[in-house]
């Protein structure tokens, strides 16, 4: 594995300038490992759970300290909607679809289902928000609705897990306060960890305190302290990562050039290692549950599912056709989905388990073939499209104004 990953670095920079992308090489390289027998089963999935979490939490945090927090206040509308419409209406979508291919599933079972399959991916989406091509507002957008989506999903899967397993034992615990302590106490932890945090760092600089070397490490480490503190005190961890981030980003306002290279470089390595142990760990056993029961599924919610939600969500705003279109489009399935597939299997019955993990392992590698595949394409002609259509008011007030007296 290390010497694969040192090769592809050598080649990372001509590979990017094609359509293949790092998480698609990786997942194939972990599946051609699997084959080899020096990776034991159980020890590789306990590997990906931590590898992935760890990769997840880094990711929301750094990607949230680069946003403009001033120009998101100011231009907030598609996100929220896109959070608030879009992510329940993909849930109950994705359930009616998917009764549709799968009869004689339990209501809660695939409300479960499409709920596992409803966030997106902030670490497959790099190739899009990283894109400078792509206008400033559709990429924060497309970030914080990645930031924010898993972790408000996490409540309704476990609600879903749970009613799915017992619908007894979901009526014993009070799911109305679970869910407001989730995302009420996430993101209050975050924003005050990433303040406080934020504040101390440009105390420490202004006094010569600190070193850029060690600005990272701190940064990593207030990235952690977000998620666990959440957790801690009840709240959810992924939500207060993210909103610790932009906070944090908010204070120091570009002065941690850490946060602006990590992810571009050693950041790298702990999303090529996540993937590779998708691909070693569970993707060999998905494909052997590969049905065209399990492909209707998954395309329904790539391609219908998450497009109409997208869709219906943004009317009413000043988003264009062709914006709602690539939104709709680009929302790739990955880490999230694959851990919280992984988190329920203990919880549900295991006739239920075994094909939701396998449609959720499924849907993760589908969904990096064909994200990545039309990620950097898609990006360009989106940026260009969008491009012509904002030239196109200016161009009939260019003409000079006649003298006059």
């Amino acid at each position: 594995m290390a010497i694969f990953t040192a090769g592809f670095a050598m080649l990372a920079r001509r590979i990017a300038d094609t359509v293949l992308t790092a998480p698609m090489i990786f997942i194939v390289f972990g599946y051609a490992m699997s084959f080899s027998g020096l990776f034991p089963q159980p020890m590789a999935e306990h590997a990906l759970h931590v590898v992935a979490e760890i990769a997840l939490i880094v990711i929301l945090f750094l990607d949230a300290a680069q946003i403009d927090l001033r120009a998101l206040r100011q231009r907030h509308v598609w996100p929220v909607r896109m959070l608030v419409i879009g992510l329940p209406l993909s849930m109950a979508l994705g359930a009616v679809l998917a009764a549709w291919f799968l009869p004689g599933w339990p209501v809660f079972a695939l409300l479960l289902l499409a709920a596992i399959l409803a966030p997106t991916d902030a670490a497959l989406g790099q190739a899009v928000v990283a894109n400078p091509l792509v206008p400033a507002r559709a990429r924060r957008a497309l970030t914080v609705e990645s930031g924010l989506n898993d972790g408000l999903a996490l409540p309704a899967i476990l609600l879903f897990a749970c009613l799915s397993a017992n619908a007894g034992a979901a009526n014993d615990t009070n799911w109305v306060v679970f869910g407001a302590k989730q995302l009420i106490l996430g993101p209050l932890a975050g924003a005050t960890l990433g303040t406080v945090g934020g504040a101390v760092l440009m105390w420490a600089k202004k006094r010569q305190l600190t070193a850029d070397i060690f600005e990272g490490v701190g940064a990593l480490a207030l990235a952690g302290a977000a998620y666990l503190g959440a957790t801690v005190i009840g709240g959810n961890g992924f939500i207060s990562a993210f909103v610790g981030g932009l906070c944090f980003g908010h204070v120091v306002k570009g002065q941690c050039k850490f946060v602006y290279e990590f992810t571009e470089s050693e950041g790298q390595l702990l999303t090529w290692g996540a993937f590779f142990l998708l691909g070693l760990a569970l993707v060999p056993e998905a494909l052997h549950l590969f049905t065209w029961q399990t492909a209707a599924v998954v395309l329904a919610s790539l391609f219908i599912v998450r497009p109409a939600a997208i869709w219906i969500s943004l009317i009413g705003t000043d988003a264009a056709v062709l914006t709602r279109v690539y939104f709709g489009w680009f929302g790739p399935r990955g880490l999230a989905t694959a851990l919280f597939a992984l988190l329920i299997v203990p919880q549900i019955d295991h006739q239920l388990a075994e094909p939701i993990l396998a449609l959720a392992i499924n849907a993760v590698w589908i969904s990096a073939l064909l994200h990545g595949l039309s990620a950097q394409p898609g990006a360009r002609w989106y940026a260009a499209r969008m491009a012509k259509m904002d030239a196109k008011p200016h161009s009939t007030d260019t003409s000079p104004l006649p003298n006059t007296p």
